[in-house]
């Protein structure tokens, strides 16, 4: 909450503001005056005056456009100086997500939160946590002849992932790995052997790998989540299909955050308790 101050702090404020405003646009008196469409003079004695004083709303407004910062920040009402429009641009971005495992967006984003940890809720099983035979049968029939290149393409980069310094904290809903072991649903036709191999080799990475590498499986009747990435506090990602969108402010980032924690406190089976669900798992195999 803005702390109210009174005129002439504001008015003093709005000077300051003002000049820093055209240094940063690298803006003279007269391109202020020429883009806002007012004269010279009233420029310099907006710049240098020592009263109480404040510009109408129109001068204001025509000062913030021509610097590229918003009113609200030359009248001391926010601490951001950009746009309304720019903050949306920043905090909200919305991008293509291709058929690939590791796509350039989302491998960017890790690397850029190399270091924190990551929060995930995938649309299925993790793709860095597959076997190979799994990505071949599950991506063969989006991609045809080049899924093999695809996975190759990809491998460095799910290694890149599984050796960063991020710890992954992994919360999947206990039907999906329950239709993956009896091959329903989704996984109808997937060979009795590489499920058997991938529940094990899910197996080994959550007792292996723990505590940088958890995973919680919740109940989805209690809570559902869609499919979502935390990126440390830096942003979160919710998955839509054909596209990623990407939220950067910190209010948004937060909640998903406090979403995700609460699947993660009210999980059907715990962290610590994966290893034996997955292996008690391979009893339900068809």
């Amino acid at each position: 909450m803005m702390q109210n101050i009174d005129k002439r702090a504001r008015a003093l404020l709005f000077r300051t503001r003002l000049a820093r405003a055209m240094t940063r646009s690298g803006k003279s008196q007269a391109a202020l005056a020429r883009e806002a469409g007012i004269d010279r003079s009233t420029v310099s004695q907006l710049l240098t005056g020592d009263g109480a004083r404040l510009p109408n709303a129109h001068v204001v407004g025509c000062c913030a456009t021509a610097c590229g910062v918003s009113a609200d920040w030359l009248l001391g009402l926010s601490e951001r100086p950009e746009s309304a429009a720019d903050l949306l641009a920043t905090s909200l971005t919305l991008t293509e997500a291709p058929r690939a495992l590791v796509d350039e967006q989302i491998f960017a984003w890790h690397r850029e939160a190399a270091g924190y940890k990551i929060r995930h809720v995938p649309a299925g099983l993790p793709d860095m946590l597959k076997t190979r035979a799994v990505l071949e049968w599950e991506y063969a029939p989006s991609l045809g002849k080049t899924a093999q290149q695809a996975i190759n393409a990809s491998n460095d980069r799910l290694e890149w992932m599984r050796q960063s310094g991020s710890d992954y904290e992994l919360a999947v809903p206990l039907h999906e790995l329950d239709a993956f072991a009896r091959a329903t649903g989704y996984y109808t036709g997937l060979p009795r052997r590489v499920r058997l191999e991938q529940l094990d080799h899910l197996e080994t990475l959550t007792a292996d790998l723990y505590p940088r590498l958890r995973l919680s499986l919740f109940d989805a009747r209690r809570l559902y989540s869609a499919p979502l990435t935390i990126f440390g506090p830096l942003l979160a990602v919710l998955y839509v299909g054909r596209n990623y969108l990407a939220f950067r402010d910190n209010a948004r980032v937060t909640a998903f955050t406090g979403h995700f924690d609460q699947l993660v406190r009210e999980a059907g089976v715990g962290s610590r308790a994966a290893p034996a669900h997955l292996r008690s798992l391979r009893g339900s195999l068809n």
